[in-house]
């Protein structure tokens, strides 16, 4: 059996082999034969003359060999009340029906096509469907405003967009065809149809003349085949959120992505065929790309879609009763997600209620796992906690501990070790390679690895700008952080996180760990605002937990000498702010630019992807003096 260090090796001294071993885990329709190329712009690609298809693997594939009466999706959603489990033949007959009436409206394969949907099955339906005709899908965030949605219809061009009627919250149903109509109305791009599922919460008015019914156009449908594409040809465009200027498309292809998938399930999460793996995000999100769709069901797994919240739905107990209910063998989650079950039942008393014993891992990403938080699951579940680091550009985790080859002991605030394939070196701004324990910019030496992105959504110019021109050979990750003397990786924050007080680089990370671990505080964000003398200065902010009856004066107090004494005087950390919640991305990142943005009363604009703009209210009184 392999241990770790060997997989590594054997991954970045012989790349080509070990793909083309990896590779021959997938049912190609042409195997391939060059396992490494390049494309014309030069960019390195995987198995280019192989040729297969995305929604085969994850569905044909298993109904041929023995899966077919498996359950492969169950959708949860306590917003709803409702539940339904399909199994894979019964999701592969819904997939081509849905497939048939996209190519009944003309969608053919290398055309593009928007998916505006909650996380509901017709979801995952549009996407395979897509996938399974060779289009390239993607996917918009269900709810994003109608500017958003589009600027993302003008950069992409879908002949066709999929949505659904409405979106439902716990407290609120999201009109999703009204916003849709105005994104048209705005976009210069008009898509020739537009395909409506219509909830029974809210059912919409089909009255333009691009609007079409789903269900009456599938019923018309005839099941459609799959049709064969190149390894580098795009399975999808998932655009990332920035505050300004045009997202950027990120590139996903079919051959590298279902290799890096079906890989990562056994390697990375321990998960055979027929285990129930959940990862509790959105569609809309390369988590949910990933690993609610494509990964789960390409290895065989049994998939849980939940349309609810970590609180409130109706408590926060609401994932273990997921977890038991499905008996659930991995779950993934972001850390803010499990912060939030913390503020509300700190004793995870509700978490007692239900039987566990399914649960063998949890999975955190998304956002750095501050220790505080680590500790507190190790401690209430006496589970492996997993953290792994990664970013939409790679889609799959970028380093992570290997359950599935071996698994190592953790370290608090440590994503663990790069993944396979992700030669990993710490970089000075210069390009010099940094010894360690020395934070620098954390880059990955070319060629990435299966799935990595191959290029933006027709700009290969910003894609050569933003990743590869900084430091030459390498794809720059935006992240800073540093190895220690065994090898584990600790990601401290955006590059642009880390701050400069009188001349020493400092990362706000690492004091968020501190004052997080303070027995009063919930979550809390360290940003760093400008200072005439010291250049940069940290500013703390707050939540309590519930229930907790503290004098802000106190805290501050506390706080301030913790932090001296983990950190030192040299960290300047005197100012904190008692807030009732952060602002933050509908995937539950914290905006800290926003929060700079404010408090330096620079031109702002609400970020698109922000959860509630009301949150940043409490941060313009704050800060707007400062």
């Amino acid at each position: 059996m392999a241990t770790y260090q060997s997989e590594y090796q054997r991954s970045v001294s012989d790349a080509e082999g070990f793909w083309k071993e990896k590779a021959g885990f997938l049912d190609w329709f042409t195997r391939p034969s060059e396992i490494l190329g390049s494309d014309e712009n030069g960019v390195q690609r995987w198995f280019v003359d192989g040729e297969l298809n995305t929604c085969y693997l994850a569905l044909d594939y298993h109904v041929q060999n023995g899966r077919a009466d498996q359950c492969a999706l169950i959708y949860d959603s306590p917003v709803t009340e409702s539940k339904k489990q399909f199994t894979y033949k019964s999701l592969l007959n819904e997939v081509s029906l849905v497939a048939g009436a996209l190519k009944d409206l003309g969608v053919d394969k290398g055309d593009t096509v928007i998916i505006y949907m909650p996380m509901i099955p017709e979801a995952v339906f549009a996407m395979l469907a897509c996938a399974r005709l060779g289009a390239i899908h993607s996917v918009v965030f269900g709810g994003f405003a109608a500017n958003e949605l589009a600027v993302r219809i003008d950069d992409a061009k879908p002949k066709v967009v999929l949505a659904a009627s409405c979106g439902v919250e716990p407290n609120r149903v999201i009109q999703y065809k009204s916003l849709l109509d105005n994104a048209i109305d705005t976009a210069k791009h008009k898509p020739q149809h537009c395909m409506i599922f219509q909830r029974p919460e809210s059912t919409a008015k089909l009255d333009q003349p691009y609007d079409l019914d789903w269900a009456v156009q599938v019923s018309k449908a005839v099941s459609a085949d799959c049709v064969s594409v190149k390894a580098t040809d795009p399975l999808y465009i998932l655009y990332t959120s920035g505050t300004t200027g045009t997202p950027k498309g990120i590139l996903r292809d079919n051959g590298g992505h279902a290799v890096a998938m079906k890989y990562s399930m056994e390697a990375i999460y321990g998960m055979k065929q027929g285990d129930v793996f959940w990862a509790a995000s959105d569609v809309g999100w390369v988590v949910g790309h990933s690993y609610i769709v494509y990964a789960p069901l390409i290895h065989g797994c049994t998939t849980v879609l939940y349309e609810g919240k970590p609180i409130g739905t109706p408590d926060a107990g609401a994932f273990w009763r997921v977890v038991s209910e499905y008996n659930v063998k991995a779950l993934f989650a972001a850390p803010t997600a499990f912060r939030a079950i913390k503020k509300q039942d700190s004793e995870a008393a509700l978490a007692k209620k239900y039987n566990l014993d399914s649960l063998q891992t949890i999975f955190v990403a998304g956002e750095r796992l501050d220790p505080p938080t680590y500790h507190w699951l190790n401690e209430r579940f006496q589970r492996p906690i997993i953290d792994h680091w990664w970013q939409t550009e790679t889609g799959w985790a970028i380093a992570a501990n290997m359950v599935g080859v071996e698994r190592l002991p953790t370290k608090p605030g440590s994503s663990c070790v790069p993944t396979p394939g992700f030669n990993i070196e710490i970089i000075d701004d210069e390009g010099c390679v940094l010894p360690t324990g020395e934070q620098g910019n954390i880059a990955v030496k070319l060629p990435l690895p299966p799935s990595c992105l191959p290029g933006i959504w027709q700009d290969f110019s910003r894609f050569k700008k933003v990743y590869l021109d900084p430091i030459p050979g390498y794809y720059l990750s935006g992240d800073g952080g540093y190895f220690d003397e065994e090898g584990y990786l600790f990601i401290m924050g955006r590059i642009d996180d880390v701050i400069n007080i009188a001349g020493h680089r400092l990362s706000t990370g690492r004091m968020e760990e501190v004052v997080a671990a303070h027995s009063a505080v919930a979550e809390c964000a360290v940003v760093g605002i400008n200072d005439d003398l010291k250049g940069q200065l940290p500013v703390g902010f707050v939540i309590l937990k519930d229930g907790i009856d503290i004098l802000e004066d106190q805290l501050r107090k506390d706080v301030v000498a913790l932090v001296r004494a983990e950190i030192g005087a040299i960290a300047c950390f005197h100012q904190m702010h008692v807030v009732s919640r952060l602002p933050k991305t509908r995937s539950g990142k914290v905006l800290r630019k926003a929060i700079r943005q404010i408090a330096h009363g620079e031109d702002f604009v609400v970020p698109s992807t922000i959860d509630d703009p009301a949150s940043l209210d409490e941060f313009f009184t704050l800060l707007a003096p400062v």
